[in-house]
C-alpha cells in the first residue's frame, strides 16, 4: 500500500508541475538607445575575422608580450576571483534548484509520553520522511531557479570581460614599458650629447670665445637632462610594477627580447560592423543582460506569494510501540499531510516584495541600456584615435626629421662663430622634445589598436580560459 502511495504522490506532483503557472513577465531585450552605425567607422574588408572572433595570440606579434598574456591569464588575481565568483554563484544555483525538488530524508524517531492512568506511552517510528514538499503551481521556486541561473551566466560573462581586461592592460602595460625604454635610451643619448656639449663650452670659455652667460646656459641645459633621466628611470620602475602587479609574479628572467615601440603597432586591421552586431558580443554588456534576465524571473517569483502555497509532507516505514519489535514484519506504516496556505493579511509585504522587485528590474533595465552606451563610446573613442593618431604619427615623424636637420645646421654655424648660443640652445631643446613626443606618439598609436581590440570584444575565445 505504501508503494502505491509513493507512486500515485509522485504521479500527482509530476502533473501539477507541468501543469505549473509562470508569472514572471515575458523577456524582451531593451531596444539599444545608440546610433545605429558607429562615427569614423571605416570600411573594412569582408575577409577580415571581427575582433571577438580573433585570439589574442594571433592578434599580437610580439613573442615577448605573448609570453606575458600567458603568465597573467595563469597567475592572475582578479581573473581569479572572477572565476572563483562563477564557482559561488554556481553553488547559489544548485542550492535554488534543489528547492525545486523534494527532500528525502531516512530518520529515526521515539517518543515516550506519560497517560492520565500513570502509564507510558511509547511509540518509535523508522524510514523515509518528505518534509514540506512546495508543489511550483504559480512558478515560485521555479523563476527564483531560473533568476539564480541567470546570475550564473553574468558570473561567467564577468570573467570572460576581466580576462579581456587583463589581456589589454597586459599589452598597455609592455608597451608602456618598451617606451620607456626609448625614453632612456634618447635621454641617454642626450645627455651624452649635452655633456660633450659643456665640455668644448667651457674649452671655450677658458680661452676667452664664450662668455659665461654660454657656460651657465650648456650647464643648466646639461642638469635639465639629468632631471629627465630621474624621471624617466622612476617612470620605468612604476611600469615594472604595474606590469608585475598584472601578471601576480615578478617578471622571469628568460623573456624574450622585446619589439621595439615603433614596430607595435603593427597590428591586424580589425573590421567594426554595425553597434547592434559589435556591442552584444561584449561581455560585460551579456553580462547586464543577464543580470537583467534574473531580475524579471523575480518579479514571477513575487508574484505568485499572492497565490496559494501548497507543501506535502509524508512519510513511509515502520512503527512500533516497542522498541526491540521495530523492524520485525507486519509494522509498517505511513503518513501523508498536505497542507495549503493562503496570505490574507500581512502589512503588505507582498505587495512591497513585488515593488521591490519591479523596482530593481527598471535598475536592471537602465544599467544594460548604460553598458550598451558605455560600450558605444568606447567604441567610438577608439575609432575616433584610429583615425587621426596615423596622421599625427606621420607629421611627428617629419616634424623630428626637421628638427633633426635643423640642429645639425645650427651646430655647425655654432662651432664656425656663426650663431649665437640662444640659437643652438634652442635647437638642442626642440630636438630632444620632438624625440620624446615621437616615443610618446608611437606609443599611443600601439595602445589605440589595443583598446580598439578590448572594445570589440577581443581577447576571449572558447578556450582560452586559465
Amino acid at each position: 500500500m505504501s508503494t502505491h502511495l509513493i507512486r500515485g504522490a509522485a504521479a500527482l506532483s509530476a502533473v501539477l508541475l507541468a501543469g505549473c503557472m509562470n508569472l514572471a513577465p515575458k523577456y524582451e531585450r531593451p531596444v539599444a538607445p545608440v546610433a545605429e552605425r558607429f562615427p569614423l567607422a571605416p570600411e573594412a574588408a569582408a575577409s577580415a575575422p571581427a575582433a571577438a572572433e580573433l585570439d589574442w595570440r594571433q592578434f599580437f606579434i610580439d613573442e615577448r608580450l605573448k609570453r606575458l598574456i600567458a603568465i597573467a591569464l595563469a597567475n592572475n588575481r582578479d581573473l581569479r576571483i572572477a572565476a572563483l565568483n562563477i564557482e559561488a554563484v554556481r553553488a547559489q544555483a544548485a542550492v535554488r534548484d534543489a528547492d525545486r525538488w523534494p527532500t528525502l530524508n531516512a530518520g529515526l524517531t521515539g517518543s515516550r509520553t506519560p497517560t492520565a492512568s500513570g502509564g507510558i506511552n511509547s511509540l518509535y517510528t523508522a524510514g523515509l520522511q518528505v518534509t514540506a514538499y512546495e508543489l511550483d503551481l504559480f512558478g515560485r521556486l521555479r523563476n527564483l531557479s531560473d533568476a539564480a541561473a541567470a546570475q550564473v551566466l553574468a558570473s561567467e560573462e564577468a570573467r570572460k570581460a576581466v580576462q579581456i581586461s587583463l589581456v589589454a592592460a597586459v599589452a598597455n602595460a609592455h608597451i608602456a614599458l618598451a617606451a620607456d625604454d626609448a625614453l632612456l635610451e634618447v635621454t641617454r643619448q642626450t645627455l651624452a650629447t649635452r655633456e660633450e656639449s659643456l665640455r668644448l663650452v667651457k674649452l671655450r670659455f677658458d680661452n676667452g670665445a664664450s662668455s659665461e652667460l654660454d657656460l651657465r646656459q650648456a650647464e643648466s641645459l646639461l642638469e635639465s637632462a639629468k632631471v629627465s633621466l630621474a624621471q624617466a628611470t622612476r617612470q620605468r620602475a612604476l611600469d615594472e610594477n604595474a606590469l608585475t602587479l598584472l601578471l601576480g609574479q615578478p617578471l622571469p628572467a628568460d623573456l624574450p627580447a622585446a619589439a621595439p615601440v615603433q614596430a607595435m603597432s603593427a597590428l591586424p586591421e580589425l573590421p567594426v560592423g554595425l553597434p547592434s552586431e559589435v556591442l552584444l558580443r561584449r561581455p560585460d554588456v551579456r553580462q547586464a543582460e543577464q543580470q537583467l534576465i534574473a531580475a524579471n524571473a523575480n518579479i514571477g517569483a513575487a508574484r505568485a506569494a499572492f497565490f496559494p502555497r501548497i507543501t506535502l509532507t509524508g512519510s513511509v516505514g515502520v512503527a512500533s510501540g516497542d522498541l526491540g519489535d521495530l523492524f520485525k514484519s507486519g509494522n509498517s506504516a505511513w503518513s501523508f499531510a498536505p497542507q495549503l496556505i493562503q496570505p490574507l493579511f500581512d502589512a503588505g509585504r507582498n505587495q512591497g516584495n513585488l515593488d521591490l522587485a519591479k523596482a530593481s528590474r527598471d535598475i536592471a533595465v537602465a544599467q544594460y541600456e548604460r553598458a550598451i552606451q558605455s560600450a558605444f563610446r568606447e567604441v567610438a573613442d577608439a575609432l575616433a584615435g584610429r583615425a587621426t593618431l596615423a596622421d599625427q604619427l606621420r607629421a611627428q615623424e617629419r616634424q623630428l626629421a626637421a628638427e633633426e636637420a635643423r640642429h645639425r645646421l645650427v651646430e655647425l654655424r655654432w662651432r664656425n662663430g656663426a650663431t649665437s648660443s640662444l640659437e643652438r640652445l634652442d635647437a638642442q631643446r626642440s630636438l630632444f622634445a620632438a624625440q620624446q613626443a615621437l616615443v610618446q606618439q608611437q606609443a599611443l598609436a600601439a595602445q589605440n589598436l589595443t583598446a580598439l581590440y578590448r572594445v570589440l570584444g577581443g581577447g576571449w575565445q572558447p578556450g582560452s580560459a586559465p
